[in-house]
């Protein structure tokens, strides 16, 4: 009877760090790699069930992380008054394609729609930033999402570019936005479309 018992104790230690993660902490830590890739770049681990785009295939999203984030826009604002599709095949909305390149954020720093005024009104995200630290979606819909301990909410005017976000499962990075004091940009890895998203605080 000893013998089941020390047996069962020693299954039981042996599986629980992978039970006890914390919500919010999946997906990739560190190196950001996880397979494939290009060079400078990696992707994010597990495929999902449930329908919806799956990117990859294509020259984004499947995965694809990208190294950094939008650099600051030159010169004049680009008006996407046509939608954000550059290539066919390519989603309608902001997206990043497999070679760093960040489509669709370009509309420099005088977009009013992003002016605060009180920027970081909740703090800033306490969690790791940018590539190496992907965090799955933990649930909430695009008005108020958790992700990494801590909750978001996309910008209104961008609700169009999140419809088909699995709000409970996509591996998702955050980044700072270069031009917009008080916003991050949420990158969604298996779609490869981002949103502007504010901080709105811990659990």
């Amino acid at each position: 009877m000893s013998r089941i018992l020390g047996l069962l104790f020693l299954v039981t230690l042996v599986a629980a760090p992978s039970v006890a993660r914390p919500e919010g902490a999946g997906g990739q830590r560190g190196g950001g790699h996880a397979g494939g890739g290009h060079a400078g770049e990696g992707r994010a681990g597990g495929g999902h069930e449930g329908g919806g785009h799956e990117g990859g295939g294509h020259d984004y999203g499947g995965g694809f992380v990208p190294r950094h984030g939008p650099a600051a826009s030159r010169g004049a604002p680009k008006g996407h008054d046509h939608g954000y599709v550059d290539r066919p095949g390519h989603p309608n909305a902001p997206h990043v394609h497999t070679d760093g390149n960040w489509f669709g954020h370009d509309g420099g720093r005088s977009d009013g729609r992003f002016h605060l005024d009180r920027p970081f009104e909740h703090g800033r995200f306490p969690q790791p930033l940018g590539f190496g630290h992907v965090y799955n979606l933990g649930g909430g819909d695009m008005r108020r999402f958790s992700l990494g301990g801590s909750y978001f909410g996309v910008a209104p005017w961008e609700y169009g570019f999140v419809g088909d976000w699995l709000w409970g499962s996509d591996p998702s990075v955050i980044y700072d936005d270069p031009e917009h004091p008080g916003w991050y940009l949420c990158y969604n890895a298996r779609l490869g479309t981002y949103a502007h998203v504010q901080y709105l605080g811990n659990f």
